[in-house]
């Protein structure tokens, strides 16, 4: 432009000032050397030895390595040990090392106010011995996370957040704590790595629990689901129970201080042998919270809504949060997808995650676009592939067939819409 300008080429004005990149450099001298996995550290559970010698191959979820799943001599393909773990659950008691999901320590007398603020939804009220769903909100109103909220007494919480927000949420959570409200008095401390958590769960999960408490009583009216209480197991080893089902099944999870954690999942195995015990790892954990509607990461992309999940309720009117305006500003509010449950019209056909949604017969394009599938997978208890996403009006749309489009592999299936819950929509085996 300054050679045109000025009736000079290039060459005969020259240069002035040199500044690198004067002359071509390649990538890697400006992107340093590489440091591959040495980046950040990887993160071992409790288990993760024991899982080792039991054969498990492994995944990386955020920095923690998990067991994928437990294959089984005679097992030649991934899917055959992944159905096989999530029917154990179904029809028996499955042990996971869910270790990874955040774990976060609320002290104080203003606890439950800090809580109220932080969740969209009320803590405050909450009963000691009692746990309850929370959603999260960015200050935009989208959703960043979810989890649960269990009340060990008056002025003890403790909170559990997703694997990959778990530095989020407590940065968060610090940065309320000590900037927008440091009149109250409130302690947040993260005890991730403090505690082993697994999950037992299945129809036989309070029969293989019984054998390792000390005396507790687990049943339905003593210690209903959403409960929760610190006890012992194993003969005084300390302990935390949650009554929670991520399954859909009756369930619970097990905390025990991190050193214990490998003892405490043999110990299980052990006492759960004749009951048909099953270690399962991500793959099987994927399968079961998608057969029965759970959201996880793909429905938290930070560009959901609580009203999108069907959520919507649980943004509290009566209280202000974090996000809580702004959830119900109008471009949110006129969003009208919702998430619904994907099935193929022909059963050997598959749900493909990332595919595009469209009503039958209409042109493939933006204009068109009526959402998205989030989560698939093949379902051993539905029979066929499954998959959960968001569609224009989609609560009012069950039964309807629609197309999926996946333009980056040029494939299409036609998929009716069913609701998200293929398993137990009433929620009775949890509450069992």
């Amino acid at each position: 432009v300054m050679a045109e300008l000025t009736g000079k080429a290039v060459p005969e004005t020259g240069t002035t000032i040199f500044r690198p990149p004067y002359t071509g450099v390649s990538l890697s001298v400006l992107g340093g050397g590489d440091t591959g996995k040495d980046f950040r550290p990887t993160r071992l559970t409790p288990t993760h030895h024991w899982a080792e010698a039991q054969g498990a191959a492994f995944t990386e979820v955020g920095q923690w390595l998990r067991a994928q799943y437990f294959p089984q001599p005679g097992e030649t393909h991934w899917r055959q040990s992944v159905d096989r773990e999530a029917r154990a659950v179904r029809s028996a008691v499955g042990l996971c090392d869910v270790t990874t999901l955040g774990k976060i320590d609320v002290q104080g007398s203003d606890a439950g106010e800090f809580l109220n603020r932080v969740y969209a939804n009320t803590m405050g009220t909450l009963k000691v011995g009692r746990v309850r769903y929370g959603l999260m909100l960015r200050e935009d109103g989208h959703l960043y996370d979810d989890g649960t909220c269990a009340r060990l007494a008056e002025d003890h919480y403790v909170v559990t957040t997703t694997t990959g927000n778990a530095g989020l949420v407590y940065r968060n959570m610090e940065f309320a704590r000590q900037c927008l409200w440091p009149e109250l008095d409130v302690q947040v401390i993260s005890t991730t790595d403090a505690w082993a958590q697994i999950a037992v769960a299945g129809p036989k999960s309070r029969e293989l629990l019984a054998r390792i408490t000390d005396g507790a009583d687990l049943s339905n009216a003593a210690f209903p689901f959403m409960a929760c209480a610190a006890l012992t197991v194993c003969g005084g080893l300390r302990a935390r129970l949650f009554r929670i089902s991520f399954s859909g099944e009756l369930a619970y999870e097990i905390a025990v201080p991190a050193r214990y954690g490998a003892a405490l999942m043999q110990r299980l195995m052990a006492q759960g042998a004749d009951l048909g015990v099953t270690p399962y790892g991500t793959e099987a954990l994927g399968v079961l919270r998608i057969e029965k509607g759970h959201a996880a990461g793909a429905e938290l992309n930070g560009q959901t809504t609580a009203e999108m999940l069907g959520l919507g309720a649980m943004v509290s009117r009566k209280k202000d949060s974090i996000g809580a305006v702004m959830s119900r500003r109008e471009g949110l509010a006129q969003d009208s997808r919702r998430l619904v449950g994907l099935q193929p019209v022909e059963p050997a056909a598959t749900v493909v995650p990332g595919s595009h949604l469209f009503a039958e017969g209409a042109p493939q394009d933006v204009a068109h676009d009526q959402g998205w599938i989030t989560s698939a997978c093949h379902s051993p208890h539905v029979g066929s592939s499954i998959g959960l996403g968001f569609l224009e009006n989609g609560e009012s749309r069950m039964g309807e067939v629609i197309l999926a489009a996946n333009p980056l592999e040029g494939s299409s299936a036609a998929l009716r819409v069913v609701p998200a819950q293929f398993v137990d929509p009433e929620g009775a085996r949890l509450r069992d």
